[in-house]
């Protein structure tokens, strides 16, 4: 049976108060608030926006009669999608069917012959019926979000006709969850509201649990089953996943037990962050961890990062570099030659595999003879000395990842406002404006982990929210939709967010006086003032002696202890140590007790002391909880 009305009403009042949560604070002018009427002739809001709006007489209305047409297969796997989406935002079952549509009917259609539209387009006809038509099924996919960014404000959608195509091929996010394990269920998010604002590339820098290298295996990984679910709906959403091991440089967490591939100077010191590039053992460890991530990164692109080599260091220290590189090139070799031999025997490899090569740029600084593989992908967050109309000119594919659009952990934060008020667009590179868009793919925002402690992912979430819908609108569109920035920050908000996105700011239960028991009985009981925190975890005061449950000791990485059977102790306690945040998970017999930061979960050694283990590694405690 259909859900009626009414449910969705209460929805759309839960979703605007999540969206007002994440969304940051911005003036919203009275005529433009989510919900208020417009003008006929306007294009209906969403994000992006769209620039092409032809409107026509009446309306299309979304009712209980309501059935998804599709002819096809891939035109069926749209509508498949589209079903599950309706269902999660609170429209119950509607039907997938063939046939003849009817008034009131969802019609899409994947018709190869429709060119104009490209691999991403799509044309939107709303009157009597609504019509989805892309070349593509991807294409179609798209006018499927605009529906369902129309239909979160209101059942019935002005008649008009839109044809919608993105200017850029790479919409992207970049996510650096490469020491601090950042949860699935954030990144699932994450991938619902990309797609949902026609996002289509997240760029994941990160350590997946390795077999065949199980001493690479410190803490922030993620298991082959947990990225296997997250690809998996990344296809459904159309969205591709790259994955990232930087290297040369930044190899640390891959060979802090490796110590026969770091680089060495010529005082005998090793450097635990540099592989050897000089090595061919270091090549064949490299290369064996993409055929491992092949196994459940299907994705045709392969990127290996390649910045910041020599960081606080150079060559002169590694006369060894220089003498392979000259046996290999020639006494002109430059150190350099060494460093882009390493690019690319890898981009030869990747190749082979069938994938597409991807590097930062800023190893580019023209000090090399020897030219970067032709085809290489690079994307330029850094002003160096090859500029980026030189490397569009020399024919490689390029990608704006400008530190202007990045969201440092604990540190700089893009200014989406300044942003959005001077127009900015993928042509504005770090260091040189361009006046075409012919060469580059696109732009995405990045986020690092700089000061691991300095946030929590819900605050993280919080930060994002403009900066993502920014970017999905000047990589599809146009860079100023809206006369301010107010009027911009109205639009997202009237969207919110993706069907699905589940809101992680909600602790399971109440503030109050709880007793904790193991269900083991290892632990000693005890009572704990359970209080949320403004970006939705809790801290666990004891009741006992004023102390707040922490984690603190073991190897610290980025501000962050890291290691595996550290201990949860009690310290003073201080609001603003984010590493005394928790988050209280529902479990079978109880609750799961999740540090905000670490993301490894409260374990009761048999001696009753607590520590904390990532959840493959040891089985988290369960605990009751009652009250008093």
């Amino acid at each position: 049976m259909r859900m009626t009305l009414a449910p969705r009403a209460r929805l759309r009042r839960l979703r605007g108060a999540a969206v007002a949560l994440l969304l940051l604070a911005a003036p919203v002018p009275a005529a433009q608030a989510a919900g208020a009427p417009q003008p006929a002739s306007d294009p209906p809001r969403t994000v992006p926006a769209l620039a092409d709006w032809t409107p026509g007489k009446g309306s299309y209305t979304y009712g209980p009669g309501t059935r998804l047409v599709a002819h096809g297969q891939a035109a069926r796997e749209v509508a498949r999608t589209l079903a599950d989406d309706l269902r999660a935002a609170g429209e119950g079952r509607v039907p997938v069917t063939g046939g003849a549509p009817r008034d009131g009917d969802i019609v899409i259609d994947v018709a190869p012959a429709r060119k104009p539209l490209g691999a991403e387009g799509y044309e939107l006809r709303a009157g009597e019926r609504l019509e989805i038509t892309g070349a593509t099924e991807t294409g179609a996919f798209y006018g499927t979000r605009t529906l369902l960014q129309l239909l979160a404000r209101s059942d019935r959608i002005p008649a008009g006709r839109t044809v919608d195509v993105p200017q850029y091929k790479e919409r992207g996010v970049g996510v650096c969850a490469c020491y601090i394990h950042i949860s699935t269920p954030w990144l699932e998010n994450l991938v619902r509201d990309m797609a949902y604002n026609k996002q289509n590339q997240l760029l994941l820098e990160l350590k997946v649990k390795s077999d065949k290298h199980p001493e690479a295996n410190s803490w922030g990984y993620y298991t082959k089953s947990e990225i296997r679910r997250l690809v998996a709906l990344g296809e459904k959403y159309h969205v591709t996943i790259i994955p990232e091991i930087n290297s040369p440089g930044h190899m640390d967490p891959w060979l802090e037990k490796r110590t026969d591939l770091q680089l060495t100077d010529s005082d005998g010191k090793s450097q635990p962050s540099r592989l050897d590039v000089t090595k061919d053992e270091a090549f064949a460890y490299y290369t064996s961890l993409i055929d491992e991530y092949a196994e459940v990164f299907p994705a045709k692109s392969w990127h290996m990062g390649a910045d910041e080599y020599m960081l606080g260091s150079d060559f002169a220290k590694y006369p060894h570099v220089l003498e392979y590189a000259k046996k290999k090139y020639g006494e002109k070799a430059t150190p350099q030659d060494a460093f882009v031999d390493f690019i690319n025997r890898v981009h030869a490899y990747a190749a082979g595999k069938g994938k597409q090569l991807r590097i930062w740029n800023d190893g580019l600084t023209g000090a090399n003879t020897v030219p970067v593989a032709a085809g290489t992908s690079v994307e330029h967050w850094l002003d160096v000395k090859t500029k980026p109309s030189q490397l569009i000119g020399q024919g490689y594919p390029l990608q704006n990842a400008a530190y202007s659009l990045y969201l440092v952990r604990g540190g700089f934060h893009t200014d989406t406002k300044a942003l959005y008020d001077k127009a900015w667009d993928p042509r504005s590179f770090e260091g040189e404006k361009l006046a075409s868009w012919d060469g580059i793919t696109g732009a995405k925002i990045s986020l690092w982990p700089d000061n691991g402690k300095g946030e929590t992912e819900n605050e993280v979430a919080a930060s994002m929210a403009m900066p993502l819908s920014h970017v999905a609108q000047v990589t599809w569109g146009s860079a100023h939709p809206d006369p301010t920035y107010a009027d911009f920050s109205a639009r997202a908000k009237s969207v919110g967010h993706a069907p699905g996105w589940r809101d992680l700011t909600k602790p399971s239960v109440a503030d109050g006086t709880y007793t904790l028991r193991d269900t083991k009985g290892h632990a000693e009981p005890a009572a704990y003032e359970v209080k949320r925190t403004a970006d939705g975890y809790v801290t666990l005061k004891s009741a006992a002696d004023g102390t707040c449950l922490e984690t603190r000791s073991g190897k610290i990485t980025l501000n962050v202890p890291l290691e595996p059977g550290s201990s949860v102790t009690r310290e003073s306690c201080d609001a603003a140590n984010t590493l005394q945040r928790w988050q209280l998970e529902k479990a079978a017999g109880g609750y799961r007790l999740t540090n905000a930061i670490t993301r490894m979960s409260v374990h009761v050694a048999d001696d009753g002391r607590l520590q904390q283990y990532p959840a493959d590694q040891r089985t988290p405690a369960t605990w009751t909880l009652t009250n008093g």
